[in-house]
């Protein structure tokens, strides 16, 4: 299986090295035509407003989107999390589909990101996040050590989304209240989950750098979506299952995925 990565900015060559480290290839993907090549893709953290304009110089997002819509597996980390939202705000006055100033989106995710949530590049952290759902499919500790860089977070989201992470922030810095984050009064002390990780359908998104870190367990989780949801297009059409890694062509086989995690 080979796996594209959006190459327009940002942190793609980490990518392609998370990938290489699982024995998985990476591609760069800078043109339209070269998505044709690929059966899976991975949109880089970056400056999601370059990477924007970059997209719409390179007219990307008309080929963006139809990826999107065809199912095949799209993982988003940190600016990709915004292209893939189908809502993206700068503050809580706007709820267009476009940030304030008009960037562009490639959507299909259910839910609305909050951009540069978490403040601005001086303000960027590394946090212990609970997975508990990644834990379950891929071992390793309870937490992960998650890179937030001028980090967006998901705001709300709709019915198909399942949720996989929170943060927890002091409820008198979230900026928004819906059915999933509930604003409590400014000087309060306790502390409120917004959300860092979600999956729907095709689509896996997270507000972290999980590519500048050395636990590559959510790129085997996404390596292992990509897998699943091939093996079901193939057993739904009738098809052969080559299992990843293989070269033969014949009955399904499984082969076993060791994640490498510090």
């Amino acid at each position: 299986m080979t796996v594209g990565v959006l190459a327009l900015q940002g942190s793609f060559n980490e990518h392609i090295a998370a990938l290489r480290r699982l024995g998985v290839q990476g591609i760069e993907i800078r043109k339209a035509e070269q998505l044709l090549t690929v059966s899976s893709l991975i949109i880089p953290g970056g400056e999601s407003t370059t990477m924007a304009k970059l997209a719409e110089y390179h007219n990307l997002f008309p080929a963006l989107r139809e990826f999107v819509k065809t199912g095949k597996p799209v993982w988003g980390t940190c600016a990709g999390l915004i292209f893939l939202a189908d809502r993206a705000v700068e503050n809580v006055e706007n709820f267009s589909g476009q940030k304030e100033g008009g960037q562009e989106l490639v959507g299909g995710l259910d839910c609305t990101v909050h951009r540069n949530f978490f403040g601005s590049q001086i303000q960027s952290f590394e946090a212990d996040i609970s997975v508990p759902i990644l834990t379950s499919k891929e071992g390793g500790p309870e937490t992960y050590r998650g890179v937030f860089i001028r980090a967006p977070a998901v705001l709300d989201v709709g019915p198909d989304v399942e949720v996989l992470a929170h943060y927890p922030v002091p409820s008198n810095k979230v900026l928004y209240s819906s059915s999933t984050v509930q604003i409590q009064e400014e000087d309060a002390l306790l502390e409120t989950n917004v959300i860092v990780a979600v999956k729907q359908r095709n689509l896996l998104a997270t507000a972290f750098h999980p590519e500048l870190t050395a636990d590559t367990r959510w790129h085997s989780y996404f390596m292992k979506m990509a897998k699943e949801m091939e093996q079901g297009a193939s057993s739904s059409s009738g098809g052969t299952i080559v299992s990843v890694g293989e070269t033969s062509v014949g009955t399904e086989q499984t082969k076993p995925d060791i994640p490498i995690y510090q």
